[in-house]
C-alpha cells in the first residue's frame, strides 16, 4: 500500500439531515442551470459507455467512429470526454479513434461489476486493458472486504493497482458502488479511504445495482472530496454514473459539483458523468429538436 498521507478527515460523522437541506438548496440553485451552455457543458463530460453484455468488436469501432465524426456534424458543440467499455474492447476502440482525438478511451476493469475476483487476475485484468490502449480505468472497491470491515484490503488493493498498473494511465477512477452501501457514513468512510489509497477519481455507481446514483451520495462524495483537496492539497475527481439518462439528472449532479467543489471542477479532467442513453437526449435539448446520434 502507498505511504499513508497525512489527512485527518475533519467530518467523520454524517448528518443526514444537514445533506437533506443541503440538497433543497442545490435544488433551487439547479432552476437557474437549465440553459444551453450549461448542456453543452454537461456533454464535454460525459463518458460515453456501453458496457452490455453482447457488446462486439463492431458496436466499439461505430462507438470510435461516432466520435471521430462528431465535429464535422456539430461544429459549435463540444465532444463527448471519454469513451467507455470493457477490456477486450478497447483495442478496437484505440485502432478506431482519430490519433489526434481529445477523448480518453476509459475501460472498466478489476472484475467489475462486482470486484468478486481474485486480486492478482483484478491487477492483470487492469494491466491488459491498459496495454490495449486505455488512457483510465475505472475499478469497483472490493465492497465484499469492505463491508466485512476489512479496510486494510479494500483500500490496499486500489494503492498496489495504482502503484503497479496506473503508470501509464492518466488516471484510476474508483467505483464505490453507492447503491449497495448501508449508510451515507460508509459512502464517507470509503471516500476518504480510496482517496488515501490514490484514487484519481470517485465514481458512484457500476450502473448494474439499484439505486445507481442518487443526490445524496454524490454530496457526500463531493463534501469528502472538498476537506480531502483542502487537507492534502490534491485535487480528485467526482464521476456520477448509474442511471442518469435525463438533462436533469446530468444538471442536478452538475449543481452539486458546482455548489460544493466550485467552477474549478467543472472541467472534464475532475467531472465526469458516465451514461449511454444521456448523449442523445443533451444533444436534443442542445439542438432543440429530436437527435439520435449517439
Amino acid at each position: 500500500m502507498t505511504p499513508d498521507i497525512p489527512f485527518e478527515d475533519p467530518h467523520p460523522e454524517v448528518d443526514e439531515a444537514a445533506v437533506a437541506q443541503e440538497l433543497s438548496v442545490i435544488a433551487e440553485e439547479a432552476k437557474q442551470l437549465h440553459t444551453v451552455d450549461v448542456y453543452k457543458q454537461c456533454l464535454s463530460f460525459v463518458d460515453y459507455t456501453s458496457l452490455n453484455a453482447t457488446d462486439t468488436p463492431a458496436v466499439a469501432k461505430q462507438m470510435a467512429k461516432k466520435v471521430n465524426e462528431f465535429p464535422s456534424r456539430y461544429a459549435n458543440i463540444p465532444n463527448v470526454a471519454g469513451i467507455c467499455v470493457y477490456p477486450t474492447l478497447v483495442r478496437d476502440v484505440y485502432l478506431t479513434l482519430h490519433s489526434e482525438r481529445r477523448v480518453s478511451i476509459v475501460s472498466v476493469g478489476a472484475g467489475f461489476p462486482t470486484s468478486q475476483t481474485f486480486y492478482h487476475v483484478k491487477k492483470m485484468e487492469c494491466r491488459m486493458a491498459i496495454e490495449a490502449g486505455a488512457d483510465e480505468v475505472d475499478v469497483v472497491m472490493a465492497l465484499h472486504c469492505f463491508l466485512a470491515n476489512d479496510h486494510y484490503s479494500t483500500f490496499s488493493q486500489i494503492a498496489d493497482i495504482k502503484d503497479n498498473n496506473i503508470g501509464r494511465c492518466r488516471r484510476l477512477k474508483v467505483i464505490l458502488e453507492t447503491g449497495a452501501l448501508p449508510s451515507l457514513q460508509s459512502v464517507r468512510v470509503a471516500s476518504v479511504g480510496c482517496m488515501k489509497a490514490s484514487a484519481d477519481f470517485l465514481k458512484t455507481s457500476t450502473g448494474k445495482v439499484t439505486p445507481g446514483a442518487t443526490p445524496e451520495a454524490a454530496l457526500v462524495m463531493c463534501r469528502a472530496i472538498k476537506d480531502f483537496y483542502e487537507r492534502a492539497h490534491r485535487r480528485v475527481g467526482f464521476k456520477a454514473a448509474g442511471g442518469i439518462a435525463t438533462t436533469a439528472d446530468a444538471v442536478t449532479y452538475y449543481a452539486i459539483v458546482k455548489h460544493v467543489l466550485g467552477e474549478e471542477w467543472l472541467r472534464p479532467a475532475l467531472f465526469r458523468i458516465g451514461a449511454s442513453s444521456l448523449p442523445n437526449r443533451l444533444l436534443s435539448d442542445i439542438t432543440g429538436k429530436e437527435e439520435a446520434y449517439f
